[in-house]
């Protein structure tokens, strides 16, 4: 086999929870002493700074990001499964604004974290729209698998929309719990719900075209912030 398909879905407690995403691989004549080659399906969006909108993927196992020796590939040791579980623990994580060279050294600092809640809700955004994305071009042999996961989530994915123009802070959920609502400056931006009222249109609408149940009552969330919804919200510099 030279080529796999693979799908991780976001965790919860990330801005990344309920999305899926998807990764293209293909395995070398010289595999496994040599390590395979990730693309991912961005969708033209940046969703973190290990994960190029051209698709590329960065990450020491791989040998496309800077680390020690015992980080990267080790031929007759290192596996392919590893790779998809440095994805999704390292990569897709709750803080991937530190994930960015060079800052994290912020982390735990006022600033540092204040950058990251803001990074979190511009990539919480950017999770919609690659959930968009996938909904309307799912990737092949993965179609029906696409409708399903997001039938059986759609609700959950609305409800946590809610609670994040309620207050809740972007990635705070888990099992149902909501943390850090309305805390002082931990509450989501102002420019974050209106971008997220204007999404929700689409959002709810793409959810109910592939059968989603339970869906259309969040529609009035469009009015929440903005008074009414517009088109989504363009692509965004994360790097602001």
């Amino acid at each position: 086999m030279d080529l796999l398909r693979a799908v991780i879905i976001g965790a919860e407690g990330t801005p990344y929870h309920d999305g899926l995403f998807f990764f293209d691989v293909f395995f070398p004549s010289s595999y496994p002493n040599v390590p395979p080659h990730v693309h991912y399906h961005s969708g033209g969006l940046r969703i973190n700074p290990n994960l190029y909108n051209c698709g590329k993927v960065c990450l020491s196992l791989l040998n496309t990001w800077s680390g020690s020796q015992k980080e990267k590939w080790i031929p007759g040791v290192s596996t392919m499964l590893q790779v998809l579980v440095s994805i999704q623990g390292l990569i897709l994580n709750a803080k991937p604004y530190f994930n960015e060279p060079g800052y994290a050294n912020l982390s735990g600092s006022i600033s540092g974290e204040k950058k990251s809640l803001e990074y979190n809700e511009r990539t919480f955004i950017y999770s919609l729209q690659t959930m968009v994305y996938n909904m309307r071009r799912p990737p092949k042999y993965f179609e029906d698998f696409v409708v399903g996961h997001f039938c059986k989530h759609g609700r959950d994915i609305l409800v946590s929309c809610k609670a994040y123009l309620d207050g809740a802070q972007v990635g705070c959920l888990a099992k149902g719990g909501v943390q850090d609502v309305d805390e002082g400056d931990k509450s989501c931006s102002q420019q974050f719900k209106n971008n997220l009222a204007e999404f929700i249109t689409i959002l709810v609408n793409t959810f109910l075209e592939i059968g989603a149940k339970d869906c259309q009552e969040f529609l009035s969330l469009a009015q929440k912030e903005t008074g009414q919804a517009t088109a989504a919200p363009r692509p965004m510099n994360l790097y602001n």
